[in-house]
């Protein structure tokens, strides 16, 4: 907000010298050759200015990336995400650099006078084949990871876990040994039943009701969402993996753990990124940033909205069974 709020004065700066020129008439309605040759100048001047402001930005805000996807799943997503920035700043710094350069090389001075070019069909043939071309890769690639995340149709043993969106927190529930999540209502909410579970269900007796997920390295999890209020966001971001939660149906996605919490906090990028962000809090008076998976929403649906996250623990599997195994399940809780 305090960047934006210094855009707008800078912005309203740039408007008023603008207005006092014309004013006092400190321009010509029409450009002289001094005043092209002294834009054509700083238009180049700007332009190595833009692309050490690039690099910089690129090169000092790298700690505040993801690490590594914590997800096979997301593997695919990072792929997707580098081939396409590459595409995207390698086009970007081409263009950009034409812009600039011929704005100073070609700046009008002398008698020198624009090209007048009609139309080449050959020109127009490469510059419309090679990005539909290119894009229609990528959109392939995109729908086979998306694809990869979606469909469960294949998944053997599979841990099924229902996440519960509320303003403003996050509860979630385990299939027991059936597999299998009972039936849910948010009619059915009332005292400790806050996800809504018809214990009529026989699928919902053994269900395991938590407020802190955990979930076992290396097993595919299938998560199914809920929302009891308004549209909410589920957002894994190192997992690679979002959905809505949307009021009166079940959205699903399903990934594959694969590094622990402790692991994940040994990953040398993850110690680096954690070093760079902890730089970044000292310099604002902030506390140490420790690492942890989390569920955030990705939606602002209230006022706190910011505030609404739930922890995620990685775990080996053995661990991971210990920890459900000492947990209550659905009919324990409600007798």
């Amino acid at each position: 907000m305090v960047a934006l709020f210094y855009i707008l004065i800078a912005i309203a700066i740039a408007t008023g010298i603008w207005q006092l020129t014309s004013i006092f008439k400190l321009k010509d309605v029409v450009a002289s050759e001094k005043d092209n040759n002294l834009q054509g100048i700083l238009f180049g001047i700007f332009g190595i200015f833009f692309y050490i402001g690039m690099i910089y930005c690129l090169v000092q805000y790298n700690s505040l990336l993801l690490p590594e996807s914590a997800s096979v799943e997301g593997e695919h997503y990072d792929n997707l995400y580098m081939i396409t920035m590459v595409l995207i700043l390698v086009v970007q710094f081409i263009v950009q650099f034409l812009i600039f350069f011929f704005t100073y090389k070609y700046r009008g001075v002398g008698n020198r006078k624009a090209l007048f070019y009609a139309d080449s069909h050959k020109l127009e043939l490469i510059w419309t084949v090679t990005p539909a071309v290119v894009l229609t890769v990528l959109i392939m690639y995109g729908l086979w990871a998306w694809n990869n995340v979606m469909d469960v149709s294949e998944v053997e043993d599979p841990l099924v876990v229902e996440v519960y969106a509320k303003q403003f927190s996050w509860e979630a529930r385990y299939a027991g040994n059936d597999g299998q999540l009972g039936r849910a209502n948010v009619r059915n909410i009332k005292g400790i039943n806050t996800m809504g579970v018809d214990m009529t269900d026989k699928n919902s007796s053994d269900d395991v009701h938590v407020r802190e997920l955990h979930l076992p390295k290396g097993r595919k999890v299938i998560f199914k969402f809920r929302s009891q209020d308004v549209i909410h966001s589920a957002y894994m971001p190192h997992f690679r993996a979002q959905m809505n939660c949307v009021p009166g149906m079940v959205t699903q996605f399903a990934f594959t753990p694969k590094f622990t919490t402790e692991e994940m906090r040994a990953n040398e990028e993850t110690i680096t990124k954690v070093e760079g962000i902890n730089k970044i809090r000292k310099e604002k008076g902030e506390d140490p940033y420790e690492f942890d998976y989390l569920l955030l929403c990705n939606k602002i649906c209230g006022s706190s909205h910011y505030n609404m996250q739930m922890k995620i623990v990685v775990e080996e599997e053995a661990d991971f069974n210990k920890w459900v195994s000492q947990q209550k399940t659905m009919s324990e809780l409600i007798k």
